[in-house]
């Protein structure tokens, strides 16, 4: 028998619904609710609250490991401050820590790795490792299967982020991993979305205009500020850092008729106008008539015909990857690997972007999608299920991270869900 601790997940039923899972299989289940919002996925009794400082959080977890006799703790990312503290005891105490988040197989795929993400991942970086993974596991089925619903998404994370926020009496020490206030954030986001339509029927506008000119270009896909894939796993303290840094390189080494264009993340909610921003820098820079600032639109419009992708680490370098476009990753990524990315400097990148390996790319997509890469999604009800199913087998049998057998794909058909 194994013992399953669950700490703070998505904001959706997935921990629920596996924790049911497991515990219906003959194992131990125990959850510890942080904030107010945890209870709102986790809508039975039996978990346990915790309501002390961050001082007192790693002794009160040692305690909880070793009364339950843990041997594997789920965290949906391992970089909320909470789950970053907790990684020290959980290793101490000799139990595993499993992260979960959305794919970088994307859209109807989940992760489910040991030990973290982006630069705890234990995925291979070696080409070879990759190679030799790769074929211990069976062609993926990259169609799309599961459709999860945005509307559903949208409405966990708002309801649990201000929950979290008005009713912090209940966990009074907690702290959110939200860089502002959850009332702004939101309040910003429905303002911006008022203006979707417009904004996209401008980026096409834009879009078809670069295209028409025949210049080349680069895509330089903005992400998150909030994004732990940029507070940790980057050397940057914020987006404007990196901005700067890619309009430095491209003003300074990039040839003059190439342009860049800029792309808003698609869930950016507009607390900092970065379409403003980056106008305003690439202007001081000389670079007004260079720089295409895209504040709408899809990024997939902008593959055909571009030179490259400069990415801090979005798992749009993937998509460019398998699309064979160049990409320069400027954080830590999963995917920066020789034969796969650019490994020289930025300024290089410019110049003479070398392709991927089209094998090599073929090998990553396979050797994830067979191991760290779950299919299904967390507000589908139909993706829901297929990635609870798969994700309860392989933490039962010790498979996440491994390559499953086909033995194993017939059995895991037989857990109920």
């Amino acid at each position: 028998m194994r013992s399953f601790l669950f700490l703070q997940g998505p904001p959706a039923l997935f921990f629920w619904r596996l924790g049911k899972v497991l515990e219906g299989e003959g194992h131990r289940v125990t959850r510890i609710n942080l904030c107010i919002g945890d209870h709102l996925s986790w809508p039975r009794l039996g978990a346990r609250n915790y309501r002390g400082s961050a001082a007192r959080w790693p002794d009160y977890l040692a305690r909880v490991l070793a009364e339950r006799g843990v041997t594997d703790v789920l965290m949906s990312g391992e970089q909320r401050p909470l789950h970053k503290a907790a990684l020290p005891v959980i290793k101490a105490h000799g139990a595993n820590v499993v992260v979960t988040d959305f794919g970088y197989l994307r859209p109807d795929w989940i992760t489910l790795e040991r030990d973290g993400m982006s630069g705890l991942s234990r995925f291979p970086r070696d080409p070879e490792a990759i190679r030799a993974l790769a074929a211990r596991v069976g062609p993926p089925d990259l169609d799309l299967r599961f459709r999860d619903s945005l509307p559903k998404m949208a409405l966990w994370e708002i309801t649990t982020d201000v929950l979290n926020w008005f009713y912090w009496v209940f966990f009074p020490h907690y702290r959110s991993h939200l860089l502002v206030n959850p009332a702004r954030l939101y309040l910003s986001g429905v303002w911006r979305d008022r203006s979707r339509a417009r904004r996209n029927r401008a980026a096409r506008t834009d879009l078809a205009v670069l295209k028409k000119s025949r210049r080349p270009y680069f895509v330089f896909p903005l992400q998150m500020e909030v994004d732990f894939q940029i507070r940790a796993y980057s050397p940057y303290r914020g987006l404007k850092e990196a901005i700067v840094e890619v309009l430095d390189s491209f003003a300074r080494a990039a040839p003059p008729e190439v342009c860049l264009a800029v792309k808003t993340h698609p869930f950016d909610q507009g607390v900092t106008p970065w379409d403003r921003v980056v106008k305003a820098l690439a202007a001081e820079r000389g670079l007004g008539d260079r720089v295409v600032m895209l504040d709408g639109g899809t990024l997939k419009a902008l593959l055909a015909r571009t030179r490259g992708i400069v990415t801090i680490n979005s798992t749009f370098g993937i998509w460019a990857i398998r699309e064979r476009r160049p990409v320069h990753v400027l954080g830590t990524a999963v995917y920066d690997v020789p034969g796969l990315t650019h490994q020289g400097d930025l300024d290089s990148f410019w110049q003479a972007p070398p392709p991927p390996d089209r094998d090599l790319a073929d090998a990553w997509v396979r050797a994830a999608a067979g191991t760290i890469q779950v299919r299904g999604t967390y507000y589908s009800r139909d993706g829901l299920e297929h990635a609870v199913r798969e994700s309860a087998y392989r933490l039962i049998h010790g498979l996440v991270g491994e390559p499953l057998r086909a033995e194993d794909r017939a059995a895991l058909a037989r857990i109920k869900v």
